[in-house]
């Protein structure tokens, strides 16, 4: 496992903490400090592959990523993207980005659960208010959007127009595939 870090224009690809702790302190702007260089050791220890940033100072940054290839041009080139192997040997599921599951046409039943925000009227005050409301329905749908998509247009028919829905996108939706039609 290699280091790749980056400090603007300047960049390097090296085998281990130490060689990365070298080159940081190469860097007049970043001072190296102890617990700089304790938070790199374990985060190169560690097991977590994403990458990390470390601010130098208000907006600027340096970044370590954690990769698999053995030259800088091999990754320019993303030539070695990790594989989907556990350190165990066994397979990880590939997971499928959510935009993906959203679109992917399977006609049948969907559960659809919405939270979104309902134009009230409060009787004491004789005002209007946003109040956080959860929605969830059994819908016919041809996909995940559909589902959304039936929902909202069934809920902007019996609330408020103000009110507000979030995007199908977002955290605020999620939905279930419950069988196929019969």
């Amino acid at each position: 496992m290699n280091l790749y870090i980056r400090y603007f224009d300047r960049e390097a690809l090296v085998a281990n903490a130490d060689e990365a702790i070298d080159f940081l302190r190469a860097i007049p702007e970043i001072e190296v400090v102890p617990s700089l260089e304790a938070d790199i050791r374990d985060y190169v220890a560690g097991d977590v592959f994403y990458p990390k940033r470390y601010k130098v100072r208000p907006r600027v940054y340096f970044i370590i990523i954690k990769t698999e290839a053995a030259t800088m041009l091999d990754f320019k080139q993303k030539k070695a993207l990790r594989s989907n192997v556990m350190p165990g040997g066994e397979h990880r599921e590939a997971t499928t980005p959510a935009l993906t599951k959203l679109n992917e046409e399977r006609p049948g039943w969907y559960e659809g659960a919405l939270d979104f925000k309902r134009v009230v009227l409060v009787p004491a005050t004789g005002k209007h208010e946003y109040r956080d409301t959860h929605f969830v329905a059994q819908v016919k749908a041809l996909s995940g959007i559909d589902c959304y998509n039936r929902i909202v247009d069934h809920l902007r028919d019996r609330v408020d127009s103000r009110s507000q829905f979030p995007s199908a996108k977002g955290k605020n939706f999620k939905f279930k595939f419950l069988g196929d039609w019969k």
